[in-house]
């Protein structure tokens, strides 16, 4: 599987791992932590989850230029490590919820996420850099592609199992409290605490209320206090799973650092077999930028609609789909929850990866294998796909408005936001699981022709002097996109779901049209 690769690349994989369960539990618990803990609605918990994972990939930038500038790549991504692991800390501390002073526990919440985003930007675009360097050597320098598509699919094992580590330690806690999991009671809870539930939803919190409980509820403000607290206390402790993956992914690091290359330690020798000087042409230099910097700019349309999963399509998975057909007993605990939803992409990540590239594989021995940018055009029109079938899903299903279900209000004393439960779904009314995990498979196969295709094609036309800060620039593309995805979160509360969906389609399907106008050109410069 590895012959004809560099030592460090399963090396490199592995201490990838811990980074992706950590970004993985934060992409299926965030959002819900945000709503549950501070009783956010979408558009304000989406936003700090933009801002968040924007500064994941923008502090990317900072990560490769304090590289490159210092030459110690290693050093750089140990300290990531560290600071990720530190911040998981941060977060992982469990507090009274509600929360008795607003600002000061959100911010609190914020500095822990901009410490895990510092953290990962020092860490992720650097290790990438050392991967792509791996294959400037002419023995390995046709491998690039397929490289990169392995170190995807490997550091996407620890993105399987952090949505299932996540959702088993929340519904576990709930359990050793003597409650069962219910995605409607948190909304409902607030509501309760903030005496604007409306009758009918009184109603259906009651009985919610005894059925999690397993008895009748009398005081429902001291259950939504217990529940509540009880709710978000399992979240800390999802956290801190993270803290552990961390950890053993600096044990991994540190075990496999030997074999990674060390721009400092670079000899005349190994310089001579490079395929790009580290002397390059002023004019070729510029170009390659001008190559990148298109890319980047366009990718930004694809990131700000595939990143919506761990938003406005984990925002559907709770209020439109049917979770009782998503339940594992475990005994000790039950795997149920929109959470589990997250553990989809890497799975299909992990199984179609093989797949892809074989397919890559029988095309290249034909001579008709397609360049990285022609890939990376086909994955954007795959991911239009991917949401065309979710926009007709929910047009067909007849979801109502999620206005017909919430309201928004705002309280006059604090001036915060405040979501008021019109009435809960019936079972009945909810989509199928199986429109996302359809979802879901497109998305990954368009995901698999662009994420780790892109990370190759900027370590193959980055001049070598910029290879970190260009992998930061990759990142950098994808935090604008992050950046907007509160936009997913306005729409999702304001329009028919289904045409949400549509908005993406359009994003993705622009991209598309756009890479396939440079092909040419950005073919040329990648020779």
């Amino acid at each position: 599987m590895f012959k004809n690769h560099p030592k460090g690349l399963i090396g490199a994989a592995l201490s990838n791992m811990g980074e992706r369960f950590g970004f993985y539990t934060m992409m299926a618990i965030l959002v819900l932590f945000l709503q549950a803990k501070f009783g956010l609605d979408g558009t304000n918990a989406g936003i700090i989850y933009s801002i968040f994972y924007a500064s994941i990939y923008i502090l990317a930038l900072v990560g490769g230029a304090i590289a490159d500038k210092t030459r110690n790549y290693k050093g750089t991504i140990l300290v990531g490590l560290l600071l990720m692991a530190f911040g998981y800390f941060l977060i992982a501390v469990p507090s009274p919820t509600p929360v008795p002073n607003f600002t000061l526990y959100l911010t609190m919440t914020s500095v822990g996420l901009f410490v895990i985003a510092f953290g990962n930007g020092l860490f992720k675009g650097n290790l990438q850099a050392l991967v792509g360097q791996m294959y400037d050597k002419a023995e390995y320098s046709k491998m690039r592609d397929s490289g990169f598509q392995w170190f995807y699919m490997f550091i996407n094992v620890g993105a399987i199992f952090a949505p299932l580590a996540a959702v088993g330690v929340r519904n576990w806690w709930l359990g050793t409290k003597g409650f069962s999991y219910n995605a409607d009671l948190p909304a409902l809870c607030h509501s309760q605490i903030n005496n604007t539930l409306k009758p009918e939803a009184t109603k259906e919190f009651s009985e919610l209320a005894a059925q999690v409980s397993g008895q009748p509820v009398t005081d429902l403000t001291a259950f939504a206090h217990n529940y509540l607290n009880t709710f978000t206390e399992g979240f800390h402790y999802a956290f801190g799973i993270a803290i552990v993956a961390m950890l053993i992914s600096v044990v991994i690091y540190l075990l496999n650092k030997k074999t990674f290359p060390d721009p400092k330690e670079k000899t005349a020798k190994v310089a001579a077999e490079n395929l790009a000087n580290i002397e390059m042409d002023a004019k070729e230099v510029k170009q390659r930028l001008y190559a990148l910097f298109a890319v980047f700019g366009i990718v930004i349309f694809f990131w700000f609609s595939f990143h919506q999963n761990g938003l406005t399509l984990t925002y559907f998975a709770k209020d439109y789909t049917d979770l009782s057909l998503l339940k594992v007993d475990l005994g000790i605990t039950t795997l149920q929850g929109a959470e589990l939803f997250q553990s989809i992409n890497p799975f299909f990540v992990v199984l179609l990866t093989p797949i892809i590239m074989a397919f890559f594989g029988f095309l290249r021995t034909k001579g008709i294998e397609p360049s990285t940018p022609r890939k990376i055009a086909i994955g954007m029109g795959i991911a239009a796909m991917g949401f065309v079938v979710m926009a007709v899903g929910s047009y067909i299903a007849d979801l109502p408005l999620w206005s017909s279900l919430f309201e928004k209000t705002t309280d006059p004393v604090t001036g915060k936001s405040i979501v008021n439960t019109l009435r809960v779904m019936d079972i009945t009314e909810k989509a199928s699981p199986f429109l996302l995990i359809g979802t879901y498979l497109i998305l990954t196969i368009a995901e698999l022709f662009i994420s780790p295709l892109g990370i190759s094609f900027v370590s193959k036309v980055a001049p070598p002097k910029y290879q970190g800060i260009m992998q930061g620039g990759w990142l950098g593309a994808t935090a604008l996109g992050n950046q907007l995805l509160f936009i997913g979160a306005i729409f999702y509360q304001s329009i028919p779901i289904w045409m949400t969906w549509s908005i993406f389609v359009v994003a993705c399907s622009l991209s598309m049209f756009t890479m396939i106008f440079m092909l040419k050109w950005l073919e040329r410069v990648a020779k």
